[in-house]
């Protein structure tokens, strides 16, 4: 029986696809989100949920949530390690906090299912940061001694 050929895949880039799939899950949910009953209505009358009235403040407030993670995407590759660490930790954390609250809190059962994955991928990031290797190779071919960055 033969051995699988695996790369390992250097800590910036499994961040990276832990927000980018994180912010993936939040575009499916708030889509999914305008299939509820009355929420196109609601939107039309400039409602925005628990948050209550459209006003600039609240748009601007919910862009800035949701930028955050967004950006993630790209920090996590570019930033320098002890940064990158860091920022990982903290925003992880405070994402997964936040996103814990949504699985209780939600109504609908699809929000809740997506704000339950979305706590474990940003728990992971937590995870994968806490653990981030002293030294690391970008990309590692089986068989391949790892260089010090």
């Amino acid at each position: 029986m033969s051995q699988l050929s695996d790369l390992t895949i250097h800590t910036k880039l499994k961040l990276s696809a832990l927000w980018a799939s994180t912010m993936s899950c939040y575009i499916y949910c708030d889509y999914f989100e305008l299939y509820i009953p009355g929420k196109l209505e609601s939107m039309l009358r400039g409602e925005m949920g628990p948050l209550g009235t459209v006003t600039q403040g609240v748009l601007m407030g919910t862009s800035i949530l949701m930028a955050i993670p967004s950006l993630m995407i790209f920090l996590s590759v570019a930033l320098p390690a002890r940064y990158n660490k860091i920022l990982n930790i903290v925003i992880g954390a405070l994402f997964t906090l936040l996103l814990a609250f949504f699985v209780y809190a939600a109504g609908w059962y699809f929000y809740r299912f997506f704000a339950a994955i979305e706590t474990v991928l940003t728990a992971l990031v937590v995870w994968y940061a806490w653990r981030w290797p002293k030294a690391e190779s970008a990309v590692q071919l089986p068989g391949q001694v790892a260089h010090s960055q």
